[in-house]
């Protein structure tokens, strides 16, 4: 029957024809000379007589030929894609539903779900919802800037998205990047008491994973979990249908196949593999007769390949013996119905069995056929018992000959059903089963009960399985005809194949034509027999090993005309011949089949065509029906074919390539590795049909380096495990010994070699990209041990270090380009050599661009630099070449700013900042040029700040108001604010070379206490102008601007040990030689202090010097004092001296900021005081002074002390010597004046009688009068 498809590719194979002869019917008696090289048109040069005809047809009518013949080889071609993987399929179902080489494996790493493009949107989505605070999630502010971070650096980098494109970023992927950058976060963080950094940790990544997860409910992890669980195993039909996928297979094309291939009969798919070996080593004897070998590497090699395709189906062969054919169970079933109670009876000896007949010859022991039947005997009911009384107790017993015999429960004679069954055990094929009814007995001496009727039933495997109705044997205690309905099931075990009645003929043994039972019994997966039983006997009495046999369908046998036997066939043997007969037609095909299934036999039997009786078996019904639906959908000679024709090569490297895609395609972020299910086949597919591993692993090789090269993530550990497994084929270097090498795999292997490395050392070239954030784990790492492997000359012999080194070396200069251009790129710098842009912008640009650069080095350093760990300096020679070229951009944007600009520090802090702190990179070749860079600008700078400096301090003091500012006036501030705003950007630097460093240092240090001392003469200048300002007498007060200028001493003095003492302890001993800046400019303050202080008390002092040399007029004996005792002064010159005194020392008090400097001027201004008082007392010691001298001084001396002991100056110099003595001459002045004053009272009232009571009162008026002043 012609299948339609191939009707179809006929009729347009004529279709092409024609118009092909239209074409070439155009061109006839033409000469072609020439043709166009586009092909667009055709130019023919004609040489004939006749007219020239024209060079072709319209190019519309070629064009629509030449799609209609291209539509057709297309359609031709998709057809024998089409035919191709269903014929693949059919030999992959037949691996999937007989395996006997392979077994999943269990031990595969479970393969993580992968992040999809929409998946990674979404995730990304939920983190920016959590840090606007549009989720319920509580975290604190160190929890946010990791996520913050976690966010910018990883989920929106480019890198990220592209290993999601790839199909190798997994959720675990995600979890893993922000559980390390976490772990550097916390370990940093400082230790809180009952808090460790471990439930930080977990805290965090708890928190981490409600972000990661969402909305979603955790309830559907479970359903996540089985799916991955599906993974490791699958059933039959799970298989199935994934390669029904990964072929492209329909359904309902798959149900015919499976029908048709018989994919349910375990025993037909045996000797479907024993068939195709039996045909695998035909054709490999007569490869060997015909010396058809496939080219080798050695043509030695060609008897080692025989032999290796022997022992391969030896081992195939092997594999399919050591399956095991279970004898049945001997497990009785326990039935639901009441077990049967057991006679206390032993059981009956079995006959005697009959010798085989020794002529077969058959090499099998009767031990070998022993057969295990499992018995079902039902008993239901007993009718016709009418003899018995209603309430009579009736039984039944059951037996199987050679067993046990089991009992019923007891029932009523009115109601004889049980519904009871009982499970024997036997091993006769053709056991017979014995039921007897009983009655119990009711007389008192009757010892058994009285049998009833017994029945007798011969059983076999293929009796009915349905209750039936059997007569009963009655005895002579029953008159009655009694029926029971007994149902008899016997089960077949497992090794026999096919049972039942046959006439049979041969020539060693059954010689005799005659009826007997058979049974076709499987020993082992290679060996059959025939045997024929007897009823009631465990053994065989004849049996045949059906070892070499062909059956197939014969004509009638003369000898057996007329004994029985319509339908025939038989089994030959070089030596032999069986004849067999049925008397249907059906039973004939069964047990030719069955025989065809144990013989492994090439040749498949046919029935005849005259077939006029219609099929009425049941399981030839459907086999034929499966057979025709497949043929009607054209589909048997899929079914049909012979493996061992097609090259399996081939269609194995189909199978694995589209097996491969469909992997790289599912849920899982496999990498390239398949899933223990399609390992399993494709295993089994290897071994069953002779797939050579190095063939097998060379197209894995070449399937895995085009997704690898287009992008697609796989394991580098895949890569090598079947690249060394190819490397020790070719080599000669195999486990399990030297194998045949053909030449095209040697071919195939240095070509795939000479991709690898390619491949290998473009991902080493672009690793950031590839491996991005180190992941996969331990990939990186794994493809550097694949270089090596690679680079090898064979299996054996180590490559050279130095040569690993100088690919690697020369990889890794290739990526700083790589990793500098693309940055570049994202930072748009090449954007900033437009002479539009401002040098401003591009030296923005350029700060921008280094920090990428860190970040770049950072992330490698913690993701890669363990992969890097042998080649460490190889990676820091990486680093020195990447900033060599960020300073070519870094060089070109500093030339172009204007000149004596600083803008560019930031720059060289960043980069210094970072450089100084790596170990690698400290003082290496661009340290080196970012210091000689920047150098020149930094002592410009410096030269041009002390410059400045300078200029605002002699202007700043010529303009100065000496209003308080701070710790001092406006111009100080501004000089020492300088100074230490300079010194510490000169310090932020860490400039890194240290003799230059101490250069600046010491020059910064020097600076500052040059400008100090200046400022400092400055000042002191203009303290000695102020204080010149006032006068001498009791009104004067000191003025603001006075304090403020001590003040900015004191400022001075306190800021410089930070401004001018050097720090390094190292360099000590050259400031205690040479460079003492800040001992001399302190010392130069301390002096300035005191010339200071020293003006201020001698301006202080000539106010009471003044007030004294007042007093001094009221001297005893002089022309004044009479004069002015006149005027009856008071104490008003002590009084004002006093508030002179109390009002500079509140101006003195509040306005200088130091407290000890205050106390200092209290002190020595009051030993002045004191100091002068007794010096003026002590050039009056002739003298008496004169009452109002003495008020006055009383007065000023006692003011003093309280006044200076309220402002804290100690009692040490308030009581001092000098002071003592001012107060033991006051107190002998105030003796003596009182004394005086007493006399003087007297003398007067004696003299004018009783006028001198007025006058003492006045006088004594006076007197209390300068008590009351002093009380002031």
């Amino acid at each position: 029957m012609r299948e339609p498809s191939s009707s179809e590719e006929e009729s347009e194979n004529e279709t092409n024809d024609d118009e092909n002869s239209d074409i070439l019917s155009i061109h006839n008696n033409v000469d072609q000379k020439s043709l166009s090289a586009s092909g667009e048109n055709l130019s023919v040069v004609s040489h004939g007589r006749g007219p020239p005809r024209p060079a072709s047809p319209s190019p519309s009518l070629i064009s629509d030929r030449e799609k209609a013949i291209e539509d057709t080889e297309k359609l031709e071609r998709e057809e024998e894609e089409r035919k191709k993987r269903l014929q693949l399929y059919v030999f992959v179902m037949r691996c999937i539903a007989y395996p006997f080489n392979a077994k999943q494996p269990t031990d595969m790493a479970r393969r993580q779900t992968k992040v999809t493009k929409q998946q990674l949107q979404t995730i990304k989505e939920r983190f920016v919802a959590f840090l606007n605070g549009e989720t319920s999630i509580v975290a604190d502010e160190a929890f946010t800037n990791a996520v913050q971070s976690y966010y910018e650096v990883f989920l929106k980098s480019d890198r990220v998205a592209t290993m999601v494109k790839s199909g190798g970023c997994s959720a675990n992927d995600f979890r893993e990047v922000f559980k390390n950058n976490i772990e550097k976060r916390v370990r940093s963080l400082p230790e809180i008491d009952g808090l460790s950094k471990e439930t930080v940790l977990s805290s965090w990544m708890t928190k981490f994973d409600a972000i990661f997860r969402g909305e979603e409910d955790p309830r559907k992890q479970p359903q996540r979990m089985s799916t991955a669980a599906s993974e490791l195993i699958l059933s039959k039909e799970q298989l199935y249908e994934m390669f029904q996928n990964i072929l492209g297979v329909k359904k309902y094309e798959h149900q015919i196949l499976y029908n048709a291939c018989q994919l349910d009969n375990a025993d037909e798919q045996a000797a479907q593999v024993r068939r195709e070996l039996d045909r695998r080593l035909q054709l490999t004897e007569q490869m060997s007769r015909m010396r058809k070998h496939p080219k080798f590497v050695v043509k030695e090699m060609e008897s080692m390949y025989m032999d290796e395709l022997k022992s391969a189906i030896n081992l195939l062969m092997a594999n399919l013996e050591s399956l095991p054919v279970s004898k049945g169970s001997t497990d009785s079933t326990i039935s639901r119905l009441q077990k049967l109670k057991r006679y206390n009876r032993a059981q009956h000896s079995s006959l005697s069995k009959m010798d085989i007949n020794d002529e077969t010859d058959s090499g099998l022991s009767k031990l070998d056929v022993v057969l295990s039947f499992t018995l079902e005997v039902h008993v239901v009911e007993v009718k016709g018992l009418k003899s018995l009384a209603n309430n009579k107790i009736v039984y039944c017993t059951m037996e199987v000959e050679g067993g046990e015999k089991l009992q019923t429960d007891q029932a009523e004679a009115s109601k004889p059903s049980w519904d009871t069954q009982g499970d024997f055990t036997t091993t006769h094929p053709l056991p017979v089963v014995k039921v007897k009814l009983y009655t119990e007995s009711s007389g008192m001496l009757s010892l058994e009960d009285k049998e009833l009727g017994k029945v007798v039933i011969p059983v076999t495997a293929s009796s009915s399985r349905q209750p039936e109705w059997y007569r009963m044997h009655t005895t002579k205690n029953c008159q009655d005809d009694l029926k029971i309905k007994i149902a008899v099931r016997m089960d077949k075990p497992q090794n026999m194949k096919h049972c039942g009645y046959l006439y049979g003929l041969g020539k060693k043994v059954w010689k005799k034509y005659k009826k007997r039972y058979f049974v076709l019994v499987q020993v082992s997966q290679y060996t059959f027999a025939m045997c024929s039983y007897r009823e009631k006997k465990p053994d065989p009495t004849e049996m045949m090993q059906l070892d070499g046999f062909t059956v197939d369908y014969c004509e009638q046998v003369p000898d057996a005309e007329g004994f029985g036997g319509k339908y025939f066939f038989n089994c030959v043997k070089e030596g032999d011949n069986v004849t067999f007969a049925t008397d249907d037609e059906n039973e004939r095909t069964l047990w030719v089949q069955a025989i065809y299934r144990a013989t492994g036999q090439t040749h498949k039997p046919v029935p005849p065509v005259v077939q006029t009786n219609k099929i009425s078996n049941t399981q030839i019904s459907r086999m034929q029906g499966d057979a025709d639906r497949a043929r009607k959908h054209g589909l048997d000679e899929f079914v049909q074919a012979n493996p061992v024709m097609f090259d399996h090569h081939d269609l194995f490297n189909m199978l694995q390539t589209l097996t491969l895609d469909y992997r790289l395609n599912d849920a899982y972020t496999c990498l390239g590795w398949f899933s223990p299910g399609q390992v399993f086949v494709l295993d089994e597919y290897c071994a069953r049909y002779g797939v050579r591993g190095c063939h097998r692993h060379l197209c894995y090789l070449n399937d895995l380096l085009e997704r690898a090269e287009a992008g697609i993530m796989i394991d580098p550990t895949l890569i090598h495990y079947s690249f060394a497994f190819c490397a020790s084929h070719v080599h000669g270097n195999r486990p399990d010994g030297i194998g045949t090498v053909l030449l095209k795999e040697k071919l195939q292997f240095d070509e795939i070699k000479e991709r690898l490395r390619i491949l290998l050392e473009n991902q080493i070239t672009h690793f950031r990209y590839c491996f991005p954030f180190g992941r996969p784990e331990g990939a990186l790492k794994a493809t550097l041990s694949l270089l090596e492997r690679v680079l090898m000359k064979d299996i054996v012999t180590p490559v050279p270090p130095e040569e690993v080194r100088n690919v690697i070396k020369k990889c890794l200069e290739n990526a700083a380009l790589v990793n500098y251009t693309r940055i570049s790129e994202y930072a748009k710098i090449e954007d900033s050599y437009n002479e539009e842009v401002s040098p401003k912008k591009r030296l923005d640009d350029v700060i921008h661009l280094a920090e990428l650069c860190i970040e770049v080095l950072q992330q490698n350093e913690e993701h890669h630099a363990e992969a890097f760990a042998w080649f460490s300096d190889l990676l820091v020679e990486h680093a020195e070449i990447f900033w060599s070229l960020f300073a070519v951009d870094m060089d070109s944007t500093l030339e172009m700013q204007p000149p004596d600009t600083w803008d560019s520090f930031p720059l060289f802090q960043l980069l210094n900042d970072y450089l100084r702190n790596d170990e690698n990179l400290s003082s290496g070749k661009f340290h080196q040029h970012l210091r000689m860079v920047f150098a020149p600008q930094v002592v410009r700078y410096v030269d041009l700040m002390e410059s400045s400096i300078a200029q605002s301090i002699h202007k700043g003091f010529e303009r100065e108001r000496w209003e308080p500012q701070g710790n001092g006036c406006a111009t100080s501030e501004d000089m020492l604010w300088k100074l230490d705003a300079l010194q510490s950007f000169i310090r932020e630097l860490h400039w890194p070379d240290e003799m230059f460093a101490d250069h600046l240092d010491h020059r910064l240090k020097l600076m500052a206490a040059d400008m100090i001392e200046a400022a400092a003469k400055r000042t002191l200048k203009s303290f000695e102008a102020w204080l010149r300002k006032g006068g001498k007498g009791t009104d004067y007060l000191l003025y603001p601007e006075m304090a403020v200028m001590m003040n900015v001493i004191i400022d001075c003095k306190n800021r410089a040990l930070h401004l001018c003492a050097l720090d390094s302890g190292e360099n000590m001993t050259l400031i205690e030689n040479s460079h003492q800046y800040h001992t001399k400019i302190e010392d130069f303050l301390d002096r300035i202090q005191v010339q200071m202080v020293k003006c201020l008390i001698e301006k202080l002092l000539s106010v009471l010097e003044s007030v004294l040399s007042k007093l001094a007029r009221y001297d005893e004996g002089t022309f004044f004092s009479s004069i002015l005792s006149l005027t009856k002064p008071v104490n008003e010159l002590g009084k004002a001296y006093v508030d002179f005194m109390r009002g500079n020392l509140d101006i003195l008090r509040q306005k200088i900021a130091d407290e000890l400097f205050t106390l200092s001027i209290f002190e020595q201004w009051y030993t002045g005081q004191m100091k002068m008082i007794c010096d003026w007392l002590s050039d009056r010691l002739d003298l008496s002074l004169h009452p109002y001298q003495l008020t006055c001084v009383m007065t000023i001396n006692r003011k003093c002390f309280s006044d200076f002991e309220l402002q804290g100056v100690p009692e040490n110099a308030l009581n001092a010597k000098t002071y003592q003595t001012i107060c033991s001459r006051l107190q002998v002045e105030e003796a003596t004046q009182s004394v005086t004053q007493s006399e003087n009272s007297s003398k007067t009232s004696r003299f004018l009688g009783g006028g001198g009571s007025s006058m003492g009162g006045a006088s004594s008026g006076t007197g209390s009068q300068a008590s009351g002043d002093e009380s002031d």
